[in-house]
């Protein structure tokens, strides 16, 4: 299921045609048959080799195998560069995880091994950093050179919204280039039904000041304002979102026309508070869940208004079923 359907992800990708995927999401990402997943809007010239519409609803749950009586998930992940498109003037060189940006989002249930293959075939030295309970030596602080490899194994846990991003001096470079991804651990009994969604907020520095002169969500900027993520009226939303915007202390996300409630950092199944915005520092996430009782197009993003004008702008459409 897990190859059939990234074979056919890929293939929709490089036609152009995305319409058709509805189906498919709902019967794999769905948990229940009362979770349907609306169908994709057309992206008539994909100028990169991922999709940040397929990326919000994209989870790798690797490869299962069975060792000693414990579940292993292994996960092949390859650092590298790519030249992607901004928008139409600004080409950027990015550092990334198997050509996208965020790298893939990983995901097991509390408790299994996760053993990530990682390959290095950037021109410069990377690593994996995890976020959540390990050993040292799985903590990947370790430069990995061009064409070196590292296998990471250790059990997943707690249970929550973590993340993972290369641990490289200078850091803030690193990060900013695109190496970052979300490691989602599910707790032992599994959260109600829901659509579910990752947003990941990044910043762009362009011209190497340390300063962001770009903003995106899921990699390319004012890509959800130009494709709205469609949604269904009445049906749950589970919103995994991260900020890895970095040069920036610290940013806010907020959805128009509605409240969420929050489970920080996801390691709580119960929400501790209500609202419309919250801040985030750099590397905080946390899981929200909220409902849309009216159809139409409603607005996302953060409510530092140069961030949001300069790429971190999307909508939900929300539609009837």
């Amino acid at each position: 299921m897990v190859i059939s359907r990234r074979q056919l992800l890929q293939s929709a990708i490089m036609g152009g045609g995305l319409v058709s995927l509805g189906s498919l999401y709902s019967k794999v990402s769905a948990k229940s048959s009362s979770v349907i997943i609306p169908p994709l809007p057309l992206v008539p010239d994909l100028q990169h080799n991922f999709n940040p519409l397929i990326l919000s609803r994209e989870f790798d749950y690797g490869t299962v195998k069975k060792e000693k009586g414990l579940t292993v998930r292994e996960f092949q992940l390859t650092a590298n560069s790519q030249t992607i498109q901004l928008n139409s003037a600004i080409s950027f060189v990015s550092w990334n995880v198997n050509n996208r940006i965020p790298a893939p989002t990983l995901r097991a249930k509390q408790g299994d091994i996760l053993r990530i293959f990682f390959n290095n075939e950037d021109g410069h030295s990377h690593t994996l950093h995890f976020h959540g309970i390990h050993g040292s030596e799985m903590d990947g602080v370790t430069p990995i050179k061009r064409g070196e490899n590292f296998i990471y194994e250790f059990e997943a846990k707690p249970f929550g919204v973590h993340l993972y991003h290369c641990h490289i001096p200078p850091v803030t470079r690193h990060v900013s280039k695109g190496l970052y991804g979300v490691l989602i651990i599910d707790p032992p009994k599994p959260r109600p039904p829901a659509d579910e969604i990752v947003l990941v907020m990044g910043g762009y520095d362009i011209n190497n000041d340390d300063k962001n002169e770009l903003y995106a969500f899921n990699g390319i900027p004012n890509f959800f304002r130009d494709y709205p993520i469609p949604i269904y009226q009445h049906q749950l939303i589970r919103l995994y979102i991260l900020n890895m915007i970095e040069f920036d202390s610290a940013t806010t996300f907020h959805i128009h026309g509605n409240m969420f409630r929050v489970y920080p950092t996801g390691m709580t199944l119960t929400p501790s508070y209500t609202s419309d915005v919250i801040t985030m520092g750099v590397a905080e996430r946390h899981i929200l869940e909220f409902t849309y009782d009216y159809l139409g197009k409603f607005m996302f993003h953060p409510h530092q208004d140069y961030i949001a004008e300069h790429g971190c702008m999307g909508n939900f459409q929300v539609v009837s079923r």
